[in-house]
């Protein structure tokens, strides 16, 4: 692994992560990693692997971080969340397999279009807020490093926010500093001013990374910009930004408000949370009253500033000078006075007394007209209370319910199919910030999870249609598994996991068991094997085994002395091979030749399957001569065929020579 990244040449074929990931392309290059387009080989589908540079691995501490927060970012699942899939160390480095978003990052979305028009950038940074408000709230994670590099747009127009966690890993490392190249000069346009002085920081630092970035949507470019990371740094711990209807006076008073309440200096004086920074966007693209105070200022002479006039919401507005603050607008805190803007306590617009003076005479009035109005309808001195709507959306429904109920609020729940998590509140009706009454009733939707989709029946039907059925229902993630078998046409789906009419969300894996075709299966050799042992390797084979027995004058009692089929001989699974057991060799009665002539005794046993041997023996009997006088095994018994019987001929031999007919000497 070089800082170039992994190699991936046509002679060594493409790599692969874990045996598991395999790299396709490079996305994208930042300052700490490459992103990768690759396929998940285990659950055949697309990810986003983005591998850190070697040069960050090699501090055990950070090796340590990181994986704590890729563990942490593993279980943020929120629709507005780049999910995190793994992570792991590979070729000396580390890296993260996230979800892969077709489609662009908003950096190039501004830089392709320029500047967005303000709906659609109160709907983004929206989006954007609700996923660190989930994040904050779930495991309390901080992002550390919003930009519009790590917000996604889909090809639908969906918001996802990418890298949770990980610049906590790279910011917590000692060595770090405003000057590292890559891992934080890439991104101290959008820090805030607790990062910039490497204070500890909270929910609200993500609050003002995400008003640089609504800031830069609106006007085109981000609030401050530099020669280097540590001059930008100092402009967002010093300076107050340029109000964006400095740059575009068309732009909405409220939406400006809504940007430099989040760009205070002080923590204290930002959103206290991002869902409340949502709250009030929803306010403003509703045409409610946001919480936000709009500043009044002063017009500004464009001429004076340096600005070019604003050509429309598709076309980027840029300065071309910079222009600052005076110097006494700055506090001797250290702060500029724009945290005053959020302050409301601290410093009220600046009035004449006559004008307070009359302000205060005509509340009076006012309210002795409301009095008097009450009396004479003859109202009663009991008052309704009124109840601010606390944000539910995003926690339980049962923690919903509760912390409307503790307010003496009635709620009526209600499900709808979502792609959020089962029984996370997607929506409030009234929304949050509205007062209402005591007792009045706050509607919760609350997500079913994503919509169930029965599972078409496409057993018998090829991959290829099976896929394209399954498709038009509207699931996208489909496995294929071949299946031998012997009864179902090669090609041809057997079975679905789930099967057929399981209700099941979209995004659920379906698995089709497709059938591999018929197979044949070899069959082994056991001539000359026990008999034992012949049925063992022959069922260990998948075959079934016939016996049958015979005789053998070579091989001894119980060995296999043929089979059929042969050795070598394809066969379907589980056929039937007939095995030949020999019982020994067969037993024939010996005929009983003794008294016959040799060549006929010879003859009779050669017929009867005997081999013959014959010995001769000497006899005084001269019609014994020439005959079996006696046999081995003898006649009547049983000999195994082919063996040998003996016979003894017996052979004449006269007396001694004499004249004398008495044969006396």
């Amino acid at each position: 692994m070089s800082q170039q990244g992994p190699h991936m040449s046509q002679q060594q074929g493409p790599v692969i992560f874990n045996g598991r990931y395999e790299l396709h392309r490079r996305l994208g290059r930042g300052g700490m990693a490459e992103v990768y387009l690759a396929r998940d080989q285990m659950l055949d589908r697309p990810v986003a692997v983005k591998v850190l540079f070697p040069a960050l691995a090699t501090d055990p501490g950070f090796v340590e971080r990181f994986r704590r927060e890729a563990q942490r970012a593993a279980g943020l699942n929120h629709p507005n969340i780049v999910g995190v899939y793994d992570w792991g160390e590979a070729n000396g480095t580390y890296f993260i397999v996230m979800e892969y978003v077709e489609g662009e990052s908003l950096a190039e979305q501004i830089q392709r279009e320029g500047r967005i028009h303000p709906d659609r950038a109160a709907e983004i940074a929206s989006d954007i807020a609700n996923a660190l408000g989930f994040a904050h709230r779930n495991g309390g994670v901080i992002h550390r490093d919003i930009k519009p590099g790590n917000v996604l747009i889909t090809r639908e127009g969906a918001v996802k926010v990418a890298d949770f966690g990980i610049a906590r890993a790279i910011s917590d490392a000692p060595d770090q500093n405003l000057t590292k190249t890559g891992s934080v000069m890439g991104t101290a346009t959008y820090f805030s001013p607790e990062q910039a002085r490497g204070q500890s920081v909270d929910p609200r630092s993500d609050v003002y990374s995400l008003g640089c970035v609504l800031y830069e949507m609106i006007t085109g470019h981000p609030p401050f910009a530099g020669e280097n990371a540590v001059a930008i740094a100092y402009k967002h711990v010093q300076e107050a930004p340029l109000p964006p209807r400095h740059i575009d006076p068309e732009l909405p008073s409220t939406l400006e408000a809504i940007v430099l309440k989040c760009l205070a200096k002080n923590p204290a004086n930002r959103y206290p949370s991002a869902q409340d920074m949502r709250a009030d966007l929803r306010r403003y693209l509703d045409g409610a009253r946001i919480m936000a105070e709009p500043v009044l200022a002063p017009p500004v002479d464009p001429g004076a500033t340096g600005l070019m006039a604003p050509t429309g919401y598709m076309q980027p507005t840029s300065a071309v000078a910079p222009t600052q603050w005076e110097g006494d607008r700055y506090g001797d805190d250290g702060y500029g006075r724009y945290d005053d803007y959020e302050d409301y306590d601290e410093e009220e617009p600046k009035r004449s007394k006559a004008f307070l003076a009359v302000l205060i005479l005509l509340l009076l009035i006012l309210a002795g007209l409301l009095f008097l109005m009450v009396r004479s309808l003859g109202g009663d001195d009991d008052t309704t209370t009124q109840v601010d709507v606390p944000n539910v959306e995003g926690m339980t429904e049962e923690q919903a319910t509760q912390e409307l109920e503790s307010l003496h609020l009635e709620v009526q729940v209600q499900t709808e199919a979502n792609d959020a998590d089962p029984g996370i509140v997607v929506n409030q009706d009234p929304s949050a910030g509205q007062q209402v009454d005591e007792n009045s009733t706050v509607t919760i939707t609350v997500s079913g999870g994503p919509e169930a989709i029965a599972v078409p029946d496409v057993v018998g039907r090829t991959e290829q249609e099976a896929r394209q059925i399954l498709g038009d229902a509207g699931f996208t993630l489909i496995q294929t598994t071949p299946e031998e078998s012997g009864d179902v046409p090669e090609g041809s789906v057997i079975s679905t996991d789930p099967a057929a009419g399981a209700q099941i969300p979209a995004d659920q894996q379906i698995t089709l068991v497709v059938a591999a075709g018929p197979t044949t299966v070899e069959v082994p050799n056991v001539v000359g094997q026990s008999e034992q042992q012949a049925t063992q390797t022959l069922q260990g084979a998948g075959l079934q085994v016939n016996r049958q027995e015979a005789s053998s004058n070579d091989q001894p009692p119980g060995t296999v002395i043929n089979q059929d089929p042969g050795a070598g001989a394809p066969v379907a699974p589980n056929a039937t091979v007939t095995i030949v057991v020999s019982t020994g060799a067969a037993q024939t009665q010996v005929p009983d030749v003794v008294g016959r002539r040799e060549d006929s005794a010879t003859q009779l046993l050669q017929n009867a399957g005997f081999e013959v041997s014959t010995v001769d023996e000497e006899t005084l009997n001269p019609a014994d001569d020439g005959r079996v006088v006696d046999q081995n095994p003898a006649g009547g018994s049983n000999a195994n065929e082919g063996a040998t019987v003996t016979l003894v001929i017996g052979r004449f031999a006269a007396g001694p020579t004499s004249t004398d007919p008495g044969g006396g000497g």
